[in-house]
């Protein structure tokens, strides 16, 4: 924390951060409008697709009785991985007292609510009759890890917004108190609403410093097991690809690879959209690339481990589905995923150069982009070689391919999941007003006062 500043030298610096960390609030233009109509224009296509599906049925999908997860349910992994940087920057960043993190952690939050949400959405849009989803609460098994998925992406959703929320309220007393006349009104009773009477003493900053550590304490265990229980969906069988015992730790290193490159993009736009260079600076991106280096090393790591002991031992099954994916229809996707998602990416980010945010910001790309197309090599090759023999099928029950149906759906996830962190960017600041108002040196004192 900076050195305590005068009453005076402190109101005009907390005006100024105000003012700088309400532009995403205040900013209305051409561009703004335009983003808003592109994302609900996809979103609305994606609906009329899903309507499309509702009403003729899964037929209308490549899903067929042998690939019966397809681009779906990869995309639901996906979701689930990225979700997860909201407990790695928000929880373990924070108790770690590592302060660099903390002008980054509500943009992690903005994409772990958007990325769990989709995540539940997708599942329940891969059903062929969503009007029985109701059914898993009613009548569903506690030995079944679906009962176990559910739970965990309910309670890491909640969980998620809390942490989201909570931290909020001092910015939302600030904005009750300080708001100018940029801020529609409407935005205003919202603000004094969800402010809850906040006054900003210490008892309410002691409460809410509580309340934090408690729910960081409690996502580690919920974060870890998302995606933990989501991998156990996959090695629970005995299909060859999926059949290991790795593939928890597995899921979620890969997790934090495509969340830590999703919070990156994130932030490379705000800088640029809302002029905050001064708070997502060079340092904080210089730290992310670091951050990212590590924990693909450590995916990488499980991938040699998840690939090289069945190749290894070359049994009938493993070695058809690692030619497949080796040298076989997969093979292209496959080594560019690993290449320009993995390897490539640690090689540059080794050197200061690419950890400046725009060289990080398109490294970024390519491994979010390349962790889509890995979650989808490891859901659909492996349902394409089951144990029994395909015979007397038709052709194309032998083979996966989206449809034009399936591919508008999954747009609709992607349009959605930005819409989410959109709304949330225009509702509320994007970095913690209050927090980084303390770490400059400004009293609490200063902070409850109503401007003038």
């Amino acid at each position: 924390m900076e050195k305590t500043k005068s009453p005076e030298e402190s109101r005009k610096l907390l005006d100024k951060i105000t003012f700088d960390l309400t532009r995403s609030i205040v900013k209305r233009d051409e561009l703004t409008h335009f983003w808003y109509f592109l994302l609900i224009m996809f979103a609305v296509v994606g609906l009329w697709g899903w309507f499309i599906q509702i009403r003729d049925g899964l037929g209308v999908t490549g899903m067929r009785d042998y690939v019966s997860w397809g681009m779906y349910i990869g995309n639901f992994v996906f979701f689930v991985a990225v979700s997860l940087i909201g407990f790695l920057i928000s929880s373990a960043l924070h108790l770690l007292k590592i302060h660099w993190a903390k002008p980054i952690s509500r943009v992690a939050e903005q994409v772990a609510i958007a990325a769990v949400a989709l995540a539940g959405i997708i599942i329940v849009m891969d059903m062929g009759r969503p009007d029985r989803f109701l059914n898993v609460f009613l009548h569903g098994r506690f030995a079944s890890p679906i009962i176990w998925d559910v739970t965990v992406v309910t309670t890491y959703l909640t969980i998620s917004v809390l942490l989201f929320y909570i931290p909020l309220i001092p910015d939302l007393a600030l904005l009750r108190d300080r708001g100018g006349s940029d801020i529609p009104t409407w935005k205003m009773n919202i603000y004094k609403i969800l402010a809850l009477g906040w006054k900003g003493n210490d008892e309410q900053y002691r409460l809410v410093s509580h309340a934090m550590r408690i729910l960081m304490i409690l996502i580690i265990p919920v974060g870890l097991s998302i995606h933990t229980v989501t991998s156990w969906l996959f090695a629970a069988t005995l299909r060859s690809g999926w059949d290991t015992t790795i593939f928890g730790p597995y899921f979620v290193a890969g997790a934090f690879v495509a969340g830590s490159a999703a919070v990156v993009i994130l932030m490379y736009a705000y800088r640029k959209r809302y002029g905050l260079s001064e708070y997502f600076a060079e340092k904080q991106f210089d730290y992310m690339g670091k951050l990212l280096v590590f924990v693909c090393l450590v995916y990488l790591y499980f991938n040699v481990n998840e690939f090289l002991v069945p190749a290894y031992k070359m049994k009938t099954a493993e070695a058809i589905h690692l030619r497949n994916l080796f040298t076989g229809s997969y093979s292209t996707m496959f080594w560019l995923t690993q290449i320009f998602g993995l390897i490539l990416p640690i090689i540059l980010m080794v050197c200061r150069f690419f950890r400046k945010p725009l060289p990080l910001t398109i490294i970024s790309v390519f491994v979010l982009v390349a962790s889509w197309f890995k979650r989808y090599v490891i859901v659909v090759p492996t349902l394409e070689h089951p144990f029994l023999p395909v015979q007397n099928v038709p052709e194309h029950f032998k083979h996966y391919q989206p449809t034009s149906i399936e591919i508008m759906i999954t747009v609709f996830s992607f349009m959605a999941a930005l819409l989410i962190i959109t709304v949330l960017a225009k509702m509320f600041p994007v970095i913690t007003i209050w927090e980084y108002a303390e770490e400059k040196g400004i009293e609490k004192e200063i902070l409850a006062e109503p401007k003038n």
